[in-house]
C-alpha cells in the first residue's frame, strides 16, 4: 500500500511573499506614475518596489521547492504576480517614455499568451522552465529595474547627467537582449508544447 504525501498548506511563506508581490503591483505603477513620471523621488521608490519584488520572486521559489511547499495555489499565482509587475513595469515605462510601445506590446503579447497557456496545461504537459529563459529574466528584469531610476530627468545635478545617460542607453542594451531572448524562449517553449501534446496523441 502507497502512502499518499500529504498536500502543503497554502498558508506558507513562499505564497505570502507571492501575494505581497501581487498587492504590490499598485504601488509600484502610482509612485512610477508619479508626476507623469518626472518626481525623482517617487521614480526611486518605484525602483526599490520593483527590485525588492523581484528579490521575493527568488526567494518564494527556493523556499518553497527546499521545504517541500510547492502548492497549486502557487503554481498559478506566481506567474499571475511575475507577469502583472514586469507587464506593468513595460506599460508605466512606455507611458513615461522610456520603453517604446511596439516593444512592450511584443513582450506582453508573448509572456501573456505562455502564461495562460502554461496554466491551461498544467495537469497533462509539464514543461519546466529553461535556462533561457532564466537568463531573458535576469536581463528584463535589470533593465527594468534600472530605467524605473531617473536616469535622464532634467532636475538631476548636473553631474549626473552623463552618468545617467550612459546608464540609460546601457539598460536599453539589457532591455534589447531581454526581448530578443523573450521571442526565442518563447518559440521553443511552443515547440516544446506541441512535441509533448503530440507525443501524447500517439501514447
Amino acid at each position: 500500500m502507497t502512502d499518499v504525501q500529504a498536500q502543503p498548506s497554502n498558508w506558507n511563506v513562499p505564497n505570502v511573499l507571492t501575494t505581497l508581490r501581487i498587492v504590490s503591483v499598485p504601488f509600484f505603477a502610482w509612485a512610477l506614475l508619479v508626476d507623469g513620471g518626472d518626481s525623482i523621488t517617487w521614480r526611486c521608490v518605484s525602483f526599490v518596489i520593483f527590485a525588492v519584488a523581484m528579490i521575493t520572486d527568488k526567494i518564494d521559489g527556493d523556499l518553497a521547492r527546499k521545504h517541500n511547499l510547492v502548492t497549486n495555489f502557487g503554481k498559478i499565482a506566481d506567474p499571475i504576480a511575475d507577469k502583472a509587475l514586469t507587464g506593468m513595469a513595460f506599460i508605466g515605462l512606455s507611458i513615461v517614455g522610456d520603453i517604446w510601445w511596439w516593444v512592450t506590446i511584443i513582450v506582453l503579447v508573448r509572456e501573456w499568451s505562455v502564461t495562460l497557456l502554461r496554466l491551461s496545461i498544467l495537469q497533462k504537459v509539464v514543461i519546466a522552465a529553461a535556462d533561457l529563459g532564466k537568463i531573458k529574466t535576469t536581463f528584463q528584469a535589470i533593465a527594468l529595474a534600472t530605467l524605473c531610476l531617473p536616469l535622464r530627468d532634467p532636475d538631476l545635478a548636473s553631474w549626473l547627467e552623463v552618468p545617467g545617460d550612459v546608464i540609460f542607453y546601457l539598460a536599453q542594451v539589457c532591455l534589447a537582449i531581454a526581448v530578443a531572448l523573450t521571442m526565442w524562449s518563447g518559440y521553443e517553449f511552443f515547440r516544446d508544447v506541441w512535441k509533448q501534446r503530440a507525443s501524447l496523441r500517439k501514447a
